[in-house]
């Protein structure tokens, strides 16, 4: 049975209550005995033991862009076999996929990378940036690996909650606007789903950050470093803060790009990402407002106002595009809050809602997709379904009243945003799930005896907020490198030479910049 998920804009998080399965809950971290980076003994030292075999990545493609990506002779790939649940690990197995881009020169070791989400798929970035590893630094010292989550992309088993067809007709989960459940059956109809295609109740619990930073130790080992080096943008921080607080004596390096806040509650996290994406809308607007045929208008003060007389007639009218689809409500929210994660996307936002103002929504389509992880063959990617998984995993779970509560918070702090409908009381997707989060709250708390780390933070982040980088630096007592500017993301991403130059001296050299050092985006 499908059912249509109302779309509102609510931060990440869980109502409570469970049951479709049960599990037996993830172990604690695993006990050491013998050196540092040493595998441990025990039931876990045949997943640490194992040998990588690296082939060609063409099987590993999961979406159209992958396909041509994974065609490159330049990158290999491999499956690192994992216990589900570490608990058991005599029972079911996953596999964590991977693929590498070769050091050029003499190798330190390997680069664990990851992109972020939850969801993100490690493979399809490092290929993405294929170019970048082939010039620089970092790509002559370092074999780059990007590995997809459990639950990701090529790994297995993976999550799968919604078809295609599903996310075509605005069902299931919708990206950047968080859904809301009408009631509990709805709930357990999502959390059933989510079962049924993902391998079962036991697999769909296991899709969580504390296993995530386990298998990490496992690709750690079984890549060959005693050490692991580290680059986590966004959510990946948070995997790399996790990690360093579970496995201190195995970190060699760890950049961490956009941090998430670690001493906010998620409630608190989801209200400033949200107050950050108003703050990113108004710079937008202003912006914008500078030109004559702005379709905002020329005044800021009245941008909200403008933005949703162009939005809101779509609640009840999709507007037209060439693929017949149509743009709706929910699309073109999507849309707007991707397009303000950059200022480099601004233009392409002008043109979409110059092109909405006019009638029209293909341009506002086109970015949605790619939110969405849609290829032009109408395949998605399962960054969606996967993100909820994992954060289900992850978070506290609200009652309805405090879901419904934060609604109202978030329109209040994201104006932008309001429908204009009033927010009804709504369960959350999480609420049925098969077991418990198993994320302690909070994730990392320190000190945890680290070497050097080095957190990046970018003034104008309107998805992470600055903040956020300040706290995760002084909580594992590393380095904070300032970024002025106005987007998501930077390191080693070729748009700095400064941040690009001192995350490579720090990753190969260890050598962490002054306590003042700033860049520009």
């Amino acid at each position: 049975m499908v059912f249509r998920v109302r779309s509102t804009l609510v931060a990440l998080g869980a109502a409570s209550l469970v049951l479709i399965g049960a599990c037996a809950a993830p172990a604690p971290f695993e006990t050491r005995s013998g050196p540092p980076g040493s595998a441990p003994a025990g039931e876990l030292a045949e997943f640490y033991d194992q040998q990588v075999a690296f082939e060609r990545c063409a099987p590993y493609a999961t979406t159209a862009l992958d396909e041509k990506l994974f065609a490159d002779d330049r990158y290999d790939c491999a499956r690192v076999q994992v216990p589900v649940d570490y608990a058991d690990p005599d029972g079911p197995r996953g596999e964590v996929a991977l693929l590498r881009v070769k050091a050029r020169g003499e190798k330190i070791g390997s680069l664990l990378v990851n992109p972020g989400g939850p969801g993100g798929s490690g493979m399809n970035f490092v290929a993405l940036l294929g170019p970048l590893w082939a010039a620089g630094p970092v790509g002559e010292r370092f074999d780059v690996i990007g590995f997809d989550p459990r639950g990701v992309g090529a790994s297995t088993p993976r999550v799968d909650c919604y078809t295609d067809a599903e996310y075509e007709r605005g069902e299931g989960f919708s990206g950047a606007l968080v859904p809301d459940v009408a009631d509990e059956q709805e709930a357990r109809m999502v959390a059933q789903r989510c079962a049924e295609g993902s391998g079962g109740p036991q697999a769909l619990a296991s899709f969580g950050t504390s296993n995530v930073v386990r298998d990490m130790d496992v690709l750690r080992a079984t890549l060959g470093d005693e050490k692991l080096s580290y680059l986590g943008i966004s959510y990946g921080t948070q995997l790399g803060a996790v990690y360093a607080e579970a496995f201190p004596q195995n970190v060699r390096a760890m950049a961490l790009d956009s941090a998430i806040d670690p001493d906010l509650t998620a409630t608190e996290f989801n209200f400033a990402q949200m107050t950050g994406f108003q703050k990113a809308f108004e710079r937008y607007a202003a912006d914008c407002a500078t030109s004559a045929d702005c379709p905002l208008g020329t005044d800021p003060v009245r941008a909200t106002e403008a933005f949703q007389a162009i939005a809101r007639p779509l609640l009840e009218h999709p507007a037209p595009t060439a693929d017949g689809r149509g743009l709706t409500y929910d699309d073109v929210m999507n849309a707007v809050t991707s397009a303000l994660y950059a200022q480099s996307l601004w233009p392409k936002l002008t043109e979409g809602l110059a092109e909405l103002a006019a009638g029209r929504g293909d341009v506002l389509q086109a970015q949605r997709d790619s939110a969405f992880g849609r290829g032009p063959d109408g395949r998605y990617n399962n960054s969606g379904d996967a993100a909820y998984a994992i954060r289900c995993m992850d978070l506290p779970r609200r009652t309805p009243a405090e879901q419904t509560e934060l609604a109202r918070q978030i329109r209040a702090a994201a104006p932008f945003t309001d429908s204009g409908r009033p927010v009804r009381e709504s369960h959350h997707e999480c609420e049925a799930w098969p077991q418990p989060p198993t994320l302690p709250q909070p994730w990392v708390t320190g000190p945890v005896g680290l070497p050097p780390t080095l957190t990046i933070s970018i003034t104008g982040d309107p998805a992470t907020p600055y903040e956020g980088g300040i706290n995760l630096a002084r909580v594992l007592g590393g380095s904070l490198l300032t970024v002025e500017g106005a987007q998501h993301g930077i390191a080693l991403l070729g748009q700095s030479e400064c941040v690009d130059g001192l995350v490579a001296d720090y990753l190969i050299d260890l050598q962490t910049p002054p306590d003042d050092a700033r860049c520009t985006a």
